[in-house]
């Protein structure tokens, strides 16, 4: 029959769960026999993909910085449990599971599919260290997708990027997805409250914005003292990381209500009137999606894969990067035009369901993998 082993790959095991359950569960309920492939998992993860049908294979591999021995290891690794399961496809995302997939698919002769969920810090530097990133991350990525069969991108900016620097065999590589897609029935629309609330759920480095949205809040919360800026989200080892003691430092200032690390964000979005994620890049900011599935209102940047979430003016606003002023203007309209949000959220919900809906992008990656 048509039933195809299946493995998919990717840096970090609970992104299996989060960002891809939805694909796995579709994968599996399309007939397949699948199989997840990450660094060493948890046991309740491993769990979590067993109750789906899905087997875990763990493979050493670290998710960030450049080490050839272990990434050398890393590579031997994923040829040996290729060779020893011999799947019929290999669906892999995320830099590093795409470029030494890709590889090692090659070398094994399975058909390779990658996904690009964004192209993260090693394209947005700047500077000769930022250059030399960017020529090694692009070396990287060509070696790894030359001979995939097609190649999946959440936005357009991501696609011409990769095409203006070559990294493509050909244009018929690439297919276009609306990000992860987003899960209507958990993310059920909700009543807006009353008073203006403003909800940024990102894990606390500067380039999503977080500083921007701090200032805004400061110069906010003087004029409209009932106003609330939450801020979900937690500080990592990530060298964008904002410090400790600025984050002390906005909340000593009495502007931002910081929520910490959520399991379940629905509450405090929820609770929120307004959604904001300032962000300087993304592949198709989750949090975003979530917010227009609850019917909340936007406001993010004119960046990629964040402008591909709003239609100006309908369900949201575009702002500049970096641009705080343009940032506090655009909060600033919803708490003036209290309406503004009812009718902007509505949108939101509604494009939602109509492009990302996760059942829709699960349908459109099943056909692009020719395992619909």
């Amino acid at each position: 029959g048509n039933r195809k082993k299946v493995a998919v790959f990717g840096s970090y095991p609970p992104s299996l769960i989060n960002f891809r359950g939805a694909m796995l569960e579709a994968m599996v309920a399309a007939g397949h026999e699948v199989h997840a492939v990450s660094p060493p998992a948890d046991a309740e993860i491993v769990e979590a993909l067993a109750r789906m049908g899905v087997a875990h294979h763990a493979v050493p591999l670290s998710r960030t910085g450049l080490n050839p021995a272990k990434d050398a290891a890393s590579l031997l690794a994923l040829v040996r449990l290729l060779r020893t399961l011999k799947p019929d496809r290999l669906l892999a995302y995320t830099i590093k599971p795409v470029v030494y997939g890709g590889m090692a698919a090659q070398m094994t002769g399975v058909p390779f599919y990658a996904m690009i969920t964004g192209l993260g810090y090693a394209f947005a530097g700047t500077g000769a260290r930022g250059r030399l990133l960017g020529g090694v991350a692009g070396g990287l990525y060509r070696a790894g997708l030359w001979r995939a069969r097609r190649v999946m991108f959440q936005n357009r900016d991501n696609l011409a990027e990769f095409e203006r620097r070559g990294l493509l065999r050909s244009k018929d590589q690439a297919a276009l997805i609306n990000g992860a897609g987003v899960d209507l029935q958990h993310f059920a629309a909700r009543p807006l409250p009353q008073k203006p609330v403003f909800l940024l759920i990102a894990r606390l480095l500067r380039d999503k914005g977080v500083v921007e949205y701090a200032a805004a809040a400061s110069i906010l919360k003087q004029k409209y003292p009932k106003a609330r800026f939450m801020l979900a989200g937690w500080i990592d080892d990530n060298p964008a990381a904002i410090s400790q003691s600025e984050l002390d430092g906005w909340i000593k200032g009495g502007f931002i209500d910081y929520l910490g690390r959520l399991e379940d964000v629905r509450p405090a979005l929820a609770e929120a009137g307004v959604y904001v994620l300032p962000s300087w890049h993304e592949g198709m900011p989750r949090t975003v999606l979530e917010a227009m599935a609850m019917g909340r209102p936007v406001v993010t940047t004119d960046a990629p894969g964040c402008r591909e979430t709003v239609r100006e003016g309908e369900n949201g606003f575009l702002v500049p990067v970096g641009d705080a002023d343009a940032l506090t203007k655009a909060m600033r309209k919803f708490i003036d035009q209290p309406q503004l949000a009812q009718k902007m959220g509505a949108a939101s919900h509604r494009l939602a369901s109509e492009r990302f809906d996760v059942r829709k992008v699960n349908r459109a990656i099943l056909e692009i993998m020719e395992l619909a």
